[in-house]
């Protein structure tokens, strides 16, 4: 652990060496924050499988597109070989081309190369990109007017599958070179979100619940901060790619609804599950919620989603074990640290490292 400077003996004598070289830390260097709990996480990594212990396969992708973030932030190749092993690792895995039984698994595996090509200007991050999106589109039909399923069984027309279609189709239509592949993307963006602005899944008080029961209706189930969060990127991809601000700002109007409903008194981010029912999937979810958001803030600047951004990493910092090891719950004390919350709350730090200006290389 860094402990910079020399603490007064008296002040020694009541407080634990941890907690005052917790306190002394740099709370605002978060790109430096970064790098440390990126060394705590690659012990989880397993070269031989491209993956992580302790996490599951749609987490992992979600490691990957934290990586790729922290990458171009801090200019350093250092984890492009765990991007590309990772790549070449499970191309033609268990799941081959990064397709299975759920569309919104391949839609993060989707983002992920997208954000991979975008990083290193490599052509299979994007043909594998594109591949996942051709597989997802298989999964719209008229059902409920529209949108596509969850998973391949077709039960279940819910808000995450749907904000990541919208998200990956907007983000390769911003990516994509060839004219004719950019005004496909772009006619499934613009069709997702009329179907899904219309669907009744945003609720009144613009929050996004999960999905849609047997009558199409809004099923009014949990809102999960990263539904709150796919959709923030989504549309800020959108107005990328078309220049209309209308869709900055509806997801302005959903990220400060989450942030004043999802967050605590003193501003942090939580799920409801917390501290100990949030399973392998819930733990991911916050993390995805603020880099999403920092996405909008880098579209259209807002100092209160700044200041939120902040407010979270440094919470994160405060309360991570000696080896950096970050919990579920973000204002701590979280006995659940997996390579999921670890993810997770990296996505917190460099976010804020995103939307701060970060410090010089770590």
């Amino acid at each position: 652990m860094r402990c910079p400077f020399t603490v007064p003996v008296t002040i020694l004598a009541s407080l634990s060496l941890w907690a005052v070289c917790a306190w002394s830390q740099p709370l605002t260097d978060f790109l430096a924050n970064s790098a440390a709990g990126l060394k705590t996480l690659q012990a989880w990594y397993v070269p031989e499988t491209g993956l992580w212990q302790t996490t599951n396969w749609w987490n992992a992708a979600n490691g990957i597109t934290m990586l790729v973030r922290y990458s171009k932030l801090s200019a350093s190749p250092e984890f492009q070989p765990v991007i590309a092993n990772t790549f070449v690792r499970n191309s033609h895995g268990k799941f081959p081309n990064f397709l299975n039984e759920y569309w919104d698994d391949e839609g993060w595996w989707a983002l992920a190369w997208a954000g991979a090509y975008e990083l290193t200007h490599e052509a299979r991050y994007l043909e594998m990109a594109d591949q996942i999106f051709v597989d997802m589109t298989k999964g719209w039909d008229d059902t409920c007017g529209g949108g596509i399923w969850w998973r391949k069984d077709k039960h279940y027309k819910n808000a995450i599958a749907n904000e990541l279609f919208l998200s990956v189709a907007a983000t390769l239509a911003n990516l994509t070179k060839d004219p004719d592949r950019r005004a496909g993307y772009l006619d499934w963006a613009q069709r997702e979100w009329q179907w899904f602005a219309a669907s009744g899944m945003i609720n009144a008080d613009n929050l996004v619940n999960d999905g849609l029961d047997s009558a199409c209706h809004n099923n009014h189930r949990t809102t999960w901060t990263y539904n709150q969060g796919v959709i923030l990127g989504g549309l800020s991809a959108l107005s990328k790619q078309t220049g209309d601000a209308k869709f900055l700002e509806r997801a302005q109007s959903i990220a400060l609804a989450a942030i004043s409903q999802l967050a605590d008194k003193d501003g942090i981010l939580h799920d409801p599950c917390e501290p100990q029912r949030c399973g392998n999937d819930a733990p991911q979810f916050k993390g995805i919620f603020v880099r999403n958001l920092a996405t909008l803030n880098a579209a259209a600047p807002d100092s209160r989603f700044k200041r939120f951004l902040q407010k979270n990493a440094e919470k994160i910092w405060q309360v991570a074990d000696p080896d950096h090891r970050f919990g579920v719950v973000w204002s701590g004390p979280s006995e659940v640290k997996t390579a999921a919350t670890q993810i997770s709350a990296l996505d917190a730090l460099v976010a804020a490292a995103e939307a701060t200006g970060a410090p010089a290389k770590p």
